[in-house]
């Protein structure tokens, strides 16, 4: 019986958030944004362990408090320069624990919003997928794509277009090839597609948000203030 992992990569200084702390550690009622976002993954059942992989030059998470999280948490000290990077570098450093066939599922540190109905969902309707796949929400709004002095050059139909969320869910086995071969990719999901596979879109939330602006993290503070309302 094939097992879940999950891993978040967490190396990153978040330099397009701005501030005195990498976004990962600013607090949302008193944790740090970080905290919420493993808090998600440790709740889960189905999960086995979970590991967070940070900067070697990590000096923030030892002064904070995770023991509350439980054991299925640890940290992984071999983050590298990209997201891709980072989660290669964390399978590698965990191949002893899993099998080929075990999942991983890969996770966005600055997503702390994630709830259990949508991971819940990710697990099950991926229990028998070939390949795997990924939370992501079809597009709601118009696009429009820039030209060079920032007017818009042509608009896009949306038809059939998804806004790609994490987790990512994937065998071990696959996902190091696909990160091995392909260590330019921003996702999970792109390096799997460029082996020529489809990942399946699972049907996530909006209110998995990824925090990348200041704007970003007090909707964030809103949508977990309004779930311990």
């Amino acid at each position: 019986m094939a097992k879940h992992y999950a891993l978040v990569p967490a190396a990153g200084s978040g330099s397009r958030f701005g501030g005195p702390l990498p976004k990962q550690y600013c607090l949302i009622g008193g944790r740090p944004l970080l905290y919420h976002t493993l808090a998600a993954l440790c709740a889960c059942p189905d999960i086995e362990r979970v590991w967070v992989v940070l900067s070697p030059e990590d000096d923030f998470w030892p002064n904070q408090e995770w023991q509350s999280l439980g054991p299925k948490l640890s940290p992984l000290f071999c983050g590298g320069p990209s997201r891709a990077a980072s989660v290669g570098n964390g399978l590698e450093a965990v191949a002893d624990c899993l099998a080929e066939e075990d999942w991983v599922l890969v996770h966005d540190a600055a997503r702390p919003c994630l709830n259990g109905d949508a991971l819940g969902r990710l697990i099950g309707e991926l229990a028998q997928d070939p390949v795997g796949g990924l939370l992501a929400v079809p597009v709601a709004d118009t696009l429009k794509r820039a030209d060079g002095e920032q007017r818009v050059a042509d608009t896009l139909p949306r038809d059939g277009l998804w806004q790609a969320q994490t987790p990512q869910m994937f065998r071990y086995g696959l996902l190091r090839r696909a990160l091995a071969a392909h260590p330019g990719v921003t996702d999970e999901a792109g390096a799997v597609e460029a082996l020529g596979l489809h990942p399946r879109l699972v049907r996530g939330e909006l209110s998995n948000l990824k925090v990348t602006y200041g704007a970003d993290l007090t909707l964030a503070r809103a949508i977990l203030e309004g779930r311990q309302a």
